[in-house]
């Protein structure tokens, strides 16, 4: 029997792939986004396509606390969650004095304090039993600075120190951890980022979610500690250690900035 998997950010791009790839396989799912009407829209239709049972929780992860209210919603309903998917996260464009710190708080509460704090529920969990399996959903942007997108680069920095730190303590466990990394993927993250005339997206031919979340998903069954998306991603994310980061910082921006 396919295990019980928890998704984040389900309502859209490489989340709902993740969701519906898992349920194709005959597992059950737990559903976590802000929209309460594309959220059940996406229970239905998975249910009624795959016979399996789908618990949609609507819920914005990037309030305080909102995370441990989706925990204790699970345990009152009697779930044990084996797979976690932390999809969940957004990003923001502009110069730093320029742009909206509300919305860079948002951010960082998603990016990394609604994750974390989900990993360290669910995962202590899954240590206790000495089984399960976690994948954050961690970017390309996690392997070099990211001009114009300074918080948001950060913040995947942030995930993928944090996401190989616990692959090495859990393991011992039963217990994986995999930091899959997309670079620009066929979404709403552009948009939602104001990043539709970036030279990063436009003009692009780019991966769609659908292949960013067979990859990952593959990736997370296999246990692997980085999943880099895309044969030129891995090479360009391995190779910036080797450049000067000077010359790193004018190429990241040159290739952000709009065209």
């Amino acid at each position: 029997m396919t295990p019980t998997a928890l998704i984040t950010g389900a309502s859209s791009g490489i989340g709902k792939e993740l969701a519906r790839l898992h349920a194709s396989r005959g597992g059950d799912l737990i559903i976590v986004a802000r929209s309460t009407t594309k959220l059940l829209e996406l229970k239905d239709e998975l249910e009624a396509a795959h016979e399996v049972k789908v618990m949609a929780i609507p819920k914005d992860l990037s309030i305080p606390d909102s995370a441990l209210e989706v925990y204790e919603a699970v345990q009152e309903a009697g779930l044990e969650v084996e797979y976690l998917i932390n999809n969940a996260g957004f990003g923001d464009f502009g110069l730093y004095h320029e742009t909206n710190w509300e919305r860079e708080e948002m951010m960082i509460n998603l990016n990394i304090l609604a994750l974390c704090q989900l990993t360290k529920l669910f995962g202590s969990d899954m240590v206790k039993r000495r089984s399960g399996k976690i994948m954050q959903v961690s970017s390309t942007a996690a392997f070099q600075p990211g001009p114009l997108m300074s918080v948001y680069y950060a913040t995947k920095h942030f995930v993928q120190a944090y996401s190989e730190g616990l692959y090495e303590e859990w393991k011992e466990f039963g217990v994986s951890v995999t930091a899959l990394c997309p670079g620009a993927t066929e979404s709403e993250f552009a948009k939602t980022a104001d990043m539709q005339e970036s030279g990063l997206f436009k003009g692009k031919n780019l991966p769609t979610s659908a292949e960013v979340a067979s990859f990952g998903y593959e990736a997370m069954l296999k246990g692997e500690v980085v999943a880099i998306h895309g044969k030129r991603n891995a090479l360009m994310a391995k190779s910036t250690k080797f450049v000067p980061k000077k010359l790193l910082l004018k190429a990241v921006r040159k290739i952000q900035s709009k065209k």
